[in-house]
């Protein structure tokens, strides 16, 4: 494919320590493509790995026109990496999926079709799973569930990386910390039009699992982040200011009343705890209340010197 060439669609695939899986990888992902009259690329995106997956990836790319390879220097996480293969993608359909050989890459022609139907984001579902039950299932299906009933985003498997996007979703995306399987909200932030679809799963058979039941710790930080990007990412003066005037007022009330005790009924304050208690709400709601106008000076800041918008627009009719 000559280098100024636009493909169609860009398979965009993170890569860690995966060297056995890269060649079969490749080849399936060409096989499963080779029918479709749609041009595409193949990137993949090493992300640090200390196994030879680095130079495997090197000579895929000599062999095979088509593929592409980003080598970072370091082990930047998998959400940096999605981020390089986003940058780097030239399609205008892109197509996410893991490097284990679990996805199936039969399953792109049937996102892609699913996608011109007229969604933004097509996710999928892998109904029939094929992983340990305990370690890997049972947390998942939990916080499917929290996920869905906190964000309003109802989807049955959020950790599936095998995704289709049109391009101008990608470019909304801001990937950092373990936000990629956040995905589905931070699209639906934008008003993306989202549909999920049943796609198949194989059982890993080569090299070994990146993921387990200690990830679900950072699952619950990134859902709490996430809960504030959907109500409060460009008010959060509402967020702090309302929670540090509910504290402050509290505080005041208590402090009121003590006063009131000590002055009218000339009752000894000083060895009560509800005197300290009153004094922690007031400081408390007095530095919330600032915490929120500085958050709101930065939001402000951000959106003047980026040039960024607090909407997205699907289209414009003339």
């Amino acid at each position: 494919m000559p280098s100024d060439h636009i493909p169609d669609i860009s398979i965009v695939i993170p890569v860690y320590n995966e060297a056995e899986n890269l060649a079969p990888l490749v080849h399936a992902v060409r096989n499963a493509l080779k029918a479709d009259r749609m041009s595409y690329e193949v990137l993949l995106v090493d992300d640090g790995s200390t196994d030879g997956s680095a130079g495997i990836l090197k000579d895929l790319a000599r062999e095979f026109p088509e593929v592409r390879a980003v080598i970072l220097r370091r082990n930047f996480g998998q959400s940096a990496a999605m981020t390089a293969g986003f940058d780097h993608a030239r399609g205008r359909i892109l197509v996410s999926m893991d490097g284990d050989l679990q996805n199936d890459p039969e399953d792109i022609p049937r996102l892609v079709s699913r996608l011109n139907e007229g969604y933004d984001l097509v996710i999928g579902w892998r109904r029939d799973r094929k992983d340990p039950f305990l370690s890997r299932r049972l947390p998942s299906i939990l916080a499917n569930r929290i996920i869905g009933m906190a964000t309003g985003v109802r989807l049955h498997d959020y950790g599936c990386s095998l995704k289709a996007y049109r391009r101008e979703v990608t470019e909304n995306l801001l990937l950092y910390g373990e936000l990629h399987r956040f995905i589905p909200v931070l699209a639906d932030l934008y008003g993306v039009r989202i549909a999920e679809m049943e796609v198949t799963h194989h059982p890993r058979t080569k090299g070994r699992s990146k993921y387990g039941i200690g990830r679900t710790y950072r699952v619950i930080l990134d859902l709490i982040l996430m809960l504030f990007f959907q109500r409060f990412a460009t008010r959060p003066l509402q967020f702090f200011g309302l929670s540090g005037g509910a504290l402050f007022l509290g505080g005041f009330a208590i402090e009121s009343y003590l006063a009131w005790v000590k002055l009218w009924l000339g009752e000894d304050i000083g060895s009560r705890p509800l005197l300290l208690l009153g004094a922690l709400l007031v400081i408390t709601g007095i530095m919330l209340f600032g915490t929120g106008l500085i958050a709101e000076l930065v939001i402000r800041t951000y959106y003047e010197a980026t040039g960024k918008r607090i909407y997205s627009v699907r289209e414009i009719l003339e």
